[in-house]
């Protein structure tokens, strides 16, 4: 019995292919752009909570969680923040700190627990919570890309040590 594989294409229509061979072409540019600017929010703000974790466990219950979560959420924003920005178990850090996000936007950008006064800001942050979590599905599929730690740890093949 013969199995059938569809080939997935993903160039756009023709009208609206122009800019497929600039994404083909910068692809490993943009992953690592795009991973710059993904672990970069995480990893600053863990940098700040890092050096007055006490402080900021006590920010926690107020926010429903128990204080200890500032000892673990805190490393985790840092570090994981750090192996996306360097490309690092790539696949693995966008889905520790998808769900820190998910954690983060519920519980300390809950903008339907605020105060009128405060609740825009709120709604602002938990929305862009979530565009930030888009990034890191979509991290999470593509991976590290051609500048990353991750590729340069990767089985070599023999047709990697051939010239192009």
């Amino acid at each position: 019995m013969s199995v059938i594989h569809e080939e997935r294409s993903y160039s756009s229509h023709p009208y609206l292919s122009y800019a497929d061979n600039i994404a083909a072409q910068w692809q490993d540019i943009f992953l690592l752009a795009g991973r710059v600017l993904l672990g970069w929010i995480y990893m600053q703000s863990g940098f700040r909570k890092i050096w007055d974790m006490a402080a900021v466990a006590k920010t926690y219950p107020a926010r429903g969680l128990p204080e200890f979560m500032a000892y673990v959420a805190t490393p985790i924003e840092l570090f994981v923040g750090l192996f996306l920005i360097v490309g690092f178990a790539t696949r693995y850090s966008a889905i520790v700190i998808l769900v820190f996000t998910i954690v983060a936007s519920f519980s300390s950008h809950a903008y339907w627990n605020y105060p009128e006064a405060q609740k825009m800001a709120q709604l602002t942050q938990f929305w862009k919570n979530t565009s930030m979590k888009g990034g890191l599905i979509l991290l999470f599929i593509t991976a590290g890309g051609k500048y990353s730690v991750d590729w340069f740890l990767r089985p070599k093949k023999l047709s990697d040590n051939q010239p192009a």
